[in-house]
């Protein structure tokens, strides 16, 4: 079972809960442009996920086998796994602040100037491959099985899911021993008072025991201190991560050319160094959001490829289905690119409209393709008959109705 297909009907009901009172109170939570890249985001990363659970069953699974005990399931057992869990990955998300290398992981998860539900889905594609490879490995030399690391992982990144919305206030003694969204609104600031505070997850407890804790005063100001400015989830999930290639390849020195991605945040090689400082940071007030033109009309259209997509990915996902990893890698390349063209529609690119009319096509195929192969839907059948409705009737919105010079603001 992926336990990631279990926690994501929760995560929507919350979302959508969420959207639909932000929008009937009109409190501007949710920008359209933002709000579609979190999604998109978080859509994509299920797929990277896929990936790695295999490493996680496979790696620690060989590792496991040289440990001479294992920790049964029991619930108090589970507890401590949780704990222990919550722990390890306060640390791994302050060093993930802190090192280049595992900041260029994370950071996508705080490009968004904003906070809400849509933002606790915009998940890098890397941090979980680096949680799991070097911190959570220690809790299989404590004893505990695979299978359950990985599901406690899942269930430690549901219960932090909520903090990421401005609808929840101040929550009283609560405060004093749980993560709570004022304590998140917090972490996610470019406030300087608020950058690289509250790292912790489930329990509070872990800031104010290593002086990392920081209460919610002034407003909050969030995103990075250098915003990616797109809407590609591809830029905003490897922005650092070139950042770091391109100083390496200039940098002078060989020794600084390896070092450099386990040094902190704002070391700069030998022959590259500049005078501006990094991570002063930035208020509200002065913060501009990024907000680009789009295409006419693009706002009904891609509300209904999400739900499109999301139907899509809960076949590519869900591990009961008979699906070869070919079959997945296969349907994951039609989401990927479908992220991509969304991106470059919220930006008026005339080469997303053409990117768009691929992924459809594509992505109809394979899903007609694939589920005939697995035995799961026949050619003619009325998977096959919705799939292609569904991409011709995209194809012909796109023509006739989308594809025009003008442009609206998001």
């Amino acid at each position: 079972m992926n336990v990631y297909a279990f926690i994501i009907p929760i995560v929507l009901l919350l979302l959508i809960a969420e959207i639909i009172y932000c929008v009937w109170s009109k409190n501007g939570q949710y920008p359209f442009q933002d709000t579609i890249t979190n999604i998109a985001t978080g859509i994509a990363n299920q797929c990277v996920n896929l990936a790695v659970a295999f490493f996680v069953y496979k790696w620690y699974g060989w590792l496991a086998q040289f440990i001479p005990w294992e920790i049964p399931n029991t619930w108090y057992f589970l507890l401590l796994l949780l704990l222990l869990q919550d722990f390890l990955f306060y640390w791994f998300h302050r060093v993930g602040h802190t090192i280049n290398i595992f900041w260029a992981a994370h950071m996508p998860h705080h490009s968004s100037e904003e906070l809400n539900l849509s933002v606790g889905i915009r998940a890098s594609f890397t941090q979980r491959i680096f949680q799991f490879l070097f911190f959570d490995w220690v809790l299989v030399i404590v004893g505990y099985t695979p299978e359950a690391i990985y599901a406690m992982a899942a269930v430690h990144l549901l219960l932090a899911y909520w903090h990421h919305t401005t609808l929840i206030k101040k929550m009283g003694w609560f405060e004093k021993y749980f993560v709570t969204p004022s304590h998140h609104r917090v972490h996610h600031g470019v406030n300087p008072q608020y950058i690289d505070k509250n790292f912790s997850e489930f329990l509070i407890i872990w800031d104010k025991l290593f002086g990392s804790f920081e209460k919610e005063k002034e407003e909050v100001c969030y995103g990075v201190t250098h915003p990616p400015r797109t809407w590609d989830p591809i830029f905003i999930n490897f922005q650092y991560w070139k950042q770091l290639w391109d100083d390496a390849v200039a940098a002078p020195f060989w020794w600084d050319k390896f070092r450099l991605w386990f040094m902190p945040l704002g070391w700069r090689p030998r022959g590259l160094e500049s005078e501006k400082k990094d991570r002063i940071g930035y208020t509200r007030a002065e913060q501009v959001k990024y907000v680009s033109n789009q295409f006419t009309n693009l706002k009904p259209y891609l509300i209904f490829q999400v739900g499109a997509a999301l139907a899509y990915l809960w076949i590519v996902v869900n591990l009961k289905f008979p699906l070869t990893a070919v079959d997945r890698v296969v349907m994951s390349i039609g989401i990927f690119m479908m992220i991509i063209s969304w991106g470059g529609l919220m930006q008026a690119r005339p080469w997303s409209i053409y990117l768009e009319m691929i992924r459809l096509l594509y992505m109809s195929v394979t899903c007609i393709v694939v589920l005939h192969a697995n035995e799961m839907a026949e050619l003619t059948g009325w998977e096959a008959i919705v799939a292609l409705l569904t991409a011709g009737g995209s194809l012909l919105y796109l023509i006739f109705i989308i594809s025009k010079p003008e442009l609206e603001p998001s």
